[in-house]
């Protein structure tokens, strides 16, 4: 369903890296944006909107292909193909995207997952607001922070872990992929790899559960009523 013409100066373009924990949290955030009359594309990949019952009439779906347009991430067998992949065919297919959108109704910020740094490359190339969206808790994120700046040795040595803003936290209190440094490892790190130069940043999250940790973050962050 098309908004009024009026809305189209305001059209938000979301990416979400595609695994049910990080679709989840875009869609519903896709909704609240569209429920303030903002027009609204979710950008799936193919595959995804195969496997969804629905989606309400204020997002239009719109998908990007991954490389892996029959079973995607099952399809490739392995996540380093997928992921490798899904930067080369996905950089160049949501640019397209975003570039079929440029007449009549422009996109002007494009959101996507922490989980996929390269789009913001493919938001500063087409001249588009670029906001990373980190669909984990705050207190998560500045684990997998710490981790990223060498702060925090990956697989965990010793008992118990200090990370300032959190409580002392014990080694199986992290997330398993820093405690045991698994394969896929590697792509939780790479959310910060660019995270400084995107134009906003936003987290799922809300002041009264992370006041503290939010505090903590590297980040000058203000919660959002």
């Amino acid at each position: 369903m098309e908004k009024e013409e009026g809305a189209c100066s305001t059209h938000v373009l979301l990416l979400p890296f595609p695994a049910q924990g990080h679709m989840n949290p875009l869609f519903q955030f896709s909704k609240r944006l569209a429920s303030e009359g903002l027009k609204v594309t979710l950008a799936t990949t193919t595959f995804i909107p195969k496997t969804m019952k629905s989606h309400p009439d204020s997002l239009i779906v719109d998908p990007i292909s991954d490389g892996f347009d029959k079973g995607g991430i099952a399809e490739a067998g392995d996540m380093n193909i997928y992921l490798e992949r899904f930067e080369a065919v996905g950089s160049r297919t949501l640019a397209e995207l975003i570039e079929k959108h440029s007449h009549g109704c422009p996109v002007k910020c494009l959101i996507y997952d922490s989980h996929i740094p390269w789009a913001l490359d493919v938001a500063k190339k087409l001249g588009t607001v670029g906001a990373s969206f980190f669909t984990q808790s705050c207190a998560v994120d500045l684990i997998y922070y710490n981790a990223s700046r060498g702060l925090l040795s990956a697989p965990v040595q010793g008992p118990t872990v200090t990370i300032p803003g959190l409580p002392l936290l014990e080694v199986n209190d992290l997330p398993s992929f820093v405690y045991y440094a698994l394969g896929s490892y590697a792509i939780f790190l790479s959310q910060f790899s660019n995270f400084e130069k995107a134009d906003w940043l936003l987290f799922n999250t809300f002041h009264k559960l992370e006041d503290e940790v939010g505090i903590a973050m590297p980040l000058d962050i203000e919660f959002l009523q």
